[in-house]
């Protein structure tokens, strides 16, 4: 224990350090390589002693593998590695806040793999300069720095998401699995996938999978020859021809693919279902979500204990009309994210639970006027999927199932 105190004191002394005094001489790089070989030889140490990381320590181990940037040692740290992700913020700014923890979390599983990305974060607001040279105009921006010069970031913004993105393009594309330890390892990193199963890892159909696990920059791709290594990451595989399936951490957990193995068809099957039946929007999904190909979009703008006795209708409802409808949920009182959309409808001051759909742009806008059941959701999706639902406009009246303040 006092072993573990005099390191934990040694770290802060010389992140602080680093923080409040100007860079020396000294290779600031080769000052952090020592500090991560002091954080894995610390992390030896206490799994050969049979203690976990709290969820306090592990974010404490991400403070210290995230170099922070300033002024002085930007263009040294993004020019010293072969690959830096770097994160620009501001501290008022709520979607970096939202950002941040997923960053952190990022950083440790991609330490935990092996993977030889440094991660480093600038608060552009306080260091203006850092923020000019690295190219960050906004916050949160995200940028990889290959051999010093940049790259935009276009995955996701969850731990996940960022993980994949980063492992993609520092690594393989792919996910290679040869046994059953492997395969239960990956199950607990990895919540949404694609598996490919084929008996050689070779010929048309392996190469037009491999090319879409190449362009793809949100969903890790993972590969299996054995069947029965194939079902412990996709149960209902029964075949032994080529296979591929989707599989999601939610009730609608495993899609199988019935398609052709060409570039295009793979990627249009990922694009449709790697959304959840029902997604919650929140300030870090929300450009995923506007971009979605899905052609219509349900919006349920409702509290969280009003859509939680919605939930399992609303399920079978996007069952139903699943890669036809994306469905997307909205906390009413979380008035960033819901006002600007009920605004449209003349309906921010709405209390109680309000379905609306937009098509593909939002040039059309649509309005569920009875009350949200099972039955009228599902009249108006398939209303909205056959193009004969009348659009509504901001002038109308405010319907009576509505409730305003």
């Amino acid at each position: 224990m006092l072993k573990f105190i005099n390191f934990s004191l040694t770290l802060f002394l010389l992140l602080t350090f680093n923080v409040v005094t100007q860079c020396s001489e000294v290779d600031e790089v080769d000052e952090f390589d020592e500090l991560l070989a002091l954080d894995d030889e610390l992390e030896r140490e206490t799994e050969a002693g049979g203690v976990k990381f709290s969820e306090a320590e592990t974010l404490t181990k991400a403070q210290r593998i995230v170099f922070e940037l300033n002024n002085e040692n930007s263009e040294r740290i993004v020019n010293g590695y072969e690959f830096v992700l770097v994160l620009g913020y501001a501290p008022w700014c709520s979607r970096s806040a939202e950002l941040m923890p997923h960053f952190a979390e990022a950083a440790n599983s991609l330490k935990d793999l092996g993977n030889s990305l440094v991660l480093a974060k600038v608060d552009g607001d306080r260091f203006t300069k850092a923020a000019s040279f690295l190219g960050i105009k906004g916050y949160p921006t995200l940028l990889l720095f290959v051999n010093g010069t940049s790259q935009p970031y276009s995955g996701g913004f969850t731990a996940e998401d960022i993980v994949i993105w980063a492992t993609k393009k520092t690594g393989t594309p792919i996910i290679r699995i040869t046994t059953e330890q492997e395969a239960e390892k990956f199950l607990r990193k990895y919540h949404n996938f694609l598996i490919g199963r084929f008996d050689k890892f070779e010929g048309p159909e392996y190469e037009e999978f491999v090319s879409a696990a190449k362009f793809d920059n949100e969903t890790q791709f993972v590969e299996v020859s054995k069947v029965e290594l194939a079902q412990v990451l996709y149960p209902d595989i029964k075949s032994t021809d080529n296979f591929l399936g989707v599989v999601k951490s939610e009730p609608e957990r495993y899609t199988a693919y019935d398609g052709a193995f060409t570039f295009d068809k793979i990627l249009e099957f990922l694009s449709y279902n790697k959304f959840p039946l029902i997604t919650k929007m929140t300030e870090v999904n929300s450009v995923r979500v506007y971009n979605s190909p899905i052609k219509h979009q349900v919006f349920v703008f409702a509290n969280i204990d009003d859509f939680k006795n919605l939930l399992d209708p609303l399920q079978e409802v996007a069952r139903t009309f699943k890669s036809k409808i994306m469905f997307i949920y909205v906390d009413i009182n979380d008035e960033n994210l819901a006002k600007p959309f009920l605004t449209m409808f003349g309906l921010e001051e709405a209390t109680n639970t309000v379905v609306a759909a937009f098509n593909n742009g939002m040039t059309s806008k649509f309005l569920l006027e009875s009350k949200p059941t099972r039955s009228n959701i599902e009249e108006f999706c398939s209303n909205l999927v056959q193009g004969s639902l009348s659009p509504y406009f901001k002038s109308q009246p405010i319907p009576d199932n509505v409730r305003i303040i």
